[in-house]
């Protein structure tokens, strides 16, 4: 398994473990550490994308709410919910990850730790916050 593959599971279990433990982040994170030791570089990568996923959290959970028609994020299955967001948050502020890449991944991952449907739910939702990305840069391009 990859470096950043591994990173990014490393980034659902803890968005998972946050879900169910009360307590704050900081605190929780120290602790999963103690329990996960890992590679620098991999603990490097980890928390960047927990950094922007906590960070933007509000403006990821509206844009995932705005194209999971039919679903509420807390009608969602808890990893689903929480690949989305890792996800959402590569694609959308990440500028080490080229988006098809995130999704890639995070249809991979919800392979293994999703349901039948996580895969085909996952990449719906990843593919139209996407294209509306790259709907609005090239609006941004015509308006220069």
């Amino acid at each position: 398994m990859g470096k950043r593959r591994q990173s990014r599971e490393l980034v659902i279990q803890f968005l998972y473990l946050i879900e169910m433990n009360e307590g704050e982040v900081q605190d929780q994170l120290k602790l999963f550490w103690e329990s996960h030791p890992t590679a620098e570089d991999v603990q490097s990568f980890t928390e960047e994308i927990l950094k922007d996923t906590f960070d933007h959290k509000e403006a990821i959970d509206a844009r995932l709410e705005k194209y999971s028609d039919n679903w509420t994020l807390s009608r969602m299955a808890v990893i689903d919910r929480n690949l989305l967001r890792m996800a959402a948050s590569e694609i959308l502020y990440s500028t080490t990850v080229p988006p098809k890449v995130a999704i890639d991944e995070a249809v991979e991952i919800a392979k293994r730790f999703g349901s039948e449907d996580s895969p085909n739910f996952i990449n719906g939702i990843l593919d139209r916050i996407l294209k509306e990305l790259n709907s609005d840069i090239s609006q941004a391009s015509l308006n220069q």
